[in-house]
């Protein structure tokens, strides 16, 4: 009799903790969950106190691993047919579904369409937030480790549940939802104009920026205390970016989303060490595509009590980026930057384009050396102009400074030297003038710069060596008509008698005319050799032509290099 009353007692007691406590079904020993009535239950998953025992839940390989999903594939199934499971069971049930579905060897039923319907319905149709947070947690990990997994979601039709849920004020869900809408907009049919005309999807991004905005307050920077603060902006602004990029059409919708991007500029300091991580990058990226030339945003981009804010505080970014990061990171982070700020200067007021061009173009303290030689932002720009690492940055780099340059092929020989410039306009078949070649004089005391290195002449180090013998021109000769041969080999033009005729020994020993000093220690010894070359067979020019001479200077120019 007495151990039948404390059968009965223990059922009681047990019944009791179910009513209060709320216990979680996890193995003894793992600290209890709290019930979603709880106020403080509402926390990020950064901060759930469940990931800890859960992970050493599931820590199953296998086939132990794949009953272990299956089996939790089903509940969660039949739960949906008929409800079963207590929020926080089935919350469990997710979370421990989601550690499994990070390798997706052995997992197959979380990737299966079936799989993928029932994580939706979770997401999207479940009552309770928590619920819902734990299930698109999993869907967006299955999303990206399973391409496939994209189309199914988009087949299903739940847009619209997901951006009425972006509508909700918290962080987790603009993380989870725009994470999630990020996602379907690589290699699936998703509707992006149904997107953005019939779910409204634009304006919801921008009431979310805004509220990023407003957390601002008075202060120009803040420190977020919930670490979901950040990780939603990045999210929401990745989303922005892919939508105005793969649907160009529609990219006026989000140009009111340009001032709250602006005003984040400022969130946070910039850090020394890695300036472009986000929020920075993705600030940046968001605005590519955007109408920066919308007269509705002038205002924001151009402060009129501070019309180069803006550019100033990319210019900070820029400077900042170029010393962080090594030239594998440079092509990717700091080319969108170069982008923006150049289409940030054309369409800036004077005052605005005459601090960009202070900032950007040489000083006369830069041209007391060879141009790109030095520490300041300038010869740092100069030098990733030329760098065989970065293809893209290099071309932005120099349409940057040649827009700076007004366009003009002779402004920007001036402002950069012939030895930068030239390249670029080659490429681009831009001609240059014949007076490109020659001195110029800049700077308030108008002093006498070498055209080809942008270097003050009263500057340049002048080294006393013998005059060359013949028999030393003979051989500068010789080696410089190797030069020419090997460069025909290569050059795509069709040649022509009088273009053959400059290749000859003869029109190679025109170079000598006037004794050389030996410069072969120098950095700039072939930057001089083809400026010699050069003054000569401009005189040719009406023989053979400006263009085609011009040509040759580069392709030579290249051979040197």
């Amino acid at each position: 009799m007495a151990s039948k009353l404390k059968r009965m007692l223990s059922v009681k007691e047990r019944r009791v903790c179910r009513k209060s406590s709320a216990p979680s079904f996890a193995r003894p020993g793992s600290p209890k969950l709290r019930s979603v009535a709880d106020p403080d239950y509402k926390h990020s998953a950064a901060r759930r106190t469940m990931s800890q025992p859960l992970a050493m839940q599931a820590n199953l390989a296998g086939p132990a691993k794949l009953e272990a999903v299956t089996a939790l594939m089903k509940k969660l199934e039949d739960d949906l047919k008929k409800p079963t499971l207590l929020p926080h069971q089935r919350d469990a049930a997710l979370e421990e579904l989601k550690i499994y579905g990070r390798d997706p060897t052995n997992a197959d039923p979380i990737f299966t369409p079936e799989g993928i319907e029932m994580l939706t319905r979770h997401a999207f149709v479940s009552p309770s937030n928590s619920t819902a947070r734990a299930a698109l947690r999993v869907l967006a990990n299955t999303m990206l480790l399973n391409p496939q997994a994209r189309q199914t979601f988009v087949d299903l039709g739940y847009e619209d549940q997901a951006c009425r849920r972006l509508k909700n004020d918290s962080f987790d869900d603009e993380f989870l939802v725009s994470r999630v809408l990020f996602l379907t907009t690589y290699g699936t049919k998703i509707d992006l104009l149904a997107l953005i005309q019939k779910h409204r999807l634009a304006d919801i991004v921008i009431e979310n920026l805004s509220k990023h905005q407003k957390r601002l307050g008075s202060s120009q920077t803040h420190v977020s205390a919930d670490p979901m603060e950040d990780m939603a902006l990045n999210e929401t602004l990745k989303l922005l970016f892919n939508v105005s990029h793969f649907c160009p059409s529609e990219v006026a919708a989000f140009t009111g989303a340009i001032p709250h991007i602006v005003a984040l500029l400022w969130k946070h300091d910039i850090p020394s060490n890695k300036p472009l991580d986000p929020p920075f990058n993705t600030l940046v990226n968001a605005l590519l595509d955007l109408k920066l030339e919308d007269k509705d945003v002038q205002g924001a981009l151009y402060p009129k009590s501070e019309p180069a804010k803006v550019a100033d505080r990319f210019i900070e970014i820029l400077d900042a980026a170029l010393k962080a990061y090594p030239d594998n990171e440079l092509e990717q982070l700091v080319t969108p930057l170069i982008g923006v700020l150049r289409r940030v200067h054309d369409g800036a007021p004077d005052a605005a384009k005459t601090s960009i061009r202070k900032k950007l173009l040489p000083t006369e303290q830069d041209r007391k050396e060879v141009l790109g030689r030095g520490t300041s932002l300038t010869s740092r720009l100069l030098r990733n102009s030329t760098n065989p690492l970065t293809p893209h940055l290099r071309e932005a780099i120099s349409y940057l400074l040649f827009d700076i340059s007004d366009q003009d092929a002779s402004k920007f020989v001036e402002n950069v030297g012939y030895g930068f410039a030239s390249g670029f306009l080659f490429q681009k078949n831009i001609p240059i003038p014949a007076s490109a070649a020659e001195a110029f004089s800049t700077g308030e005391e108008q002093r006498p710069v070498n055209p080809i290195t942008g270097q003050f002449i009263d500057k340049e180090k002048h080294v006393e060596l013998p005059e060359m013998t013949e028999e030393e021109k003979e051989r500068e000769a010789e080696r410089l008509y190797v030069l020419f041969e090997r460069q025909d080999g290569t050059c795509p033009m069709t040649r022509t008698h009088a273009d053959r005729s400059l290749g000859s020994r003869r029109q190679a020993s025109l170079i000598f005319r006037t004794p050389w000093s030996r410069r072969r220690g120098q950095d700039n010894f072939m930057i001089l050799e083809i400026s010699e070359w050069k003054s000569s067979t401009i005189k040719m020019k009406h023989s053979i032509g400006t263009g085609l001479t011009c040509q040759r200077i580069a392709y030579v120019h290249q051979a040197l290099a």
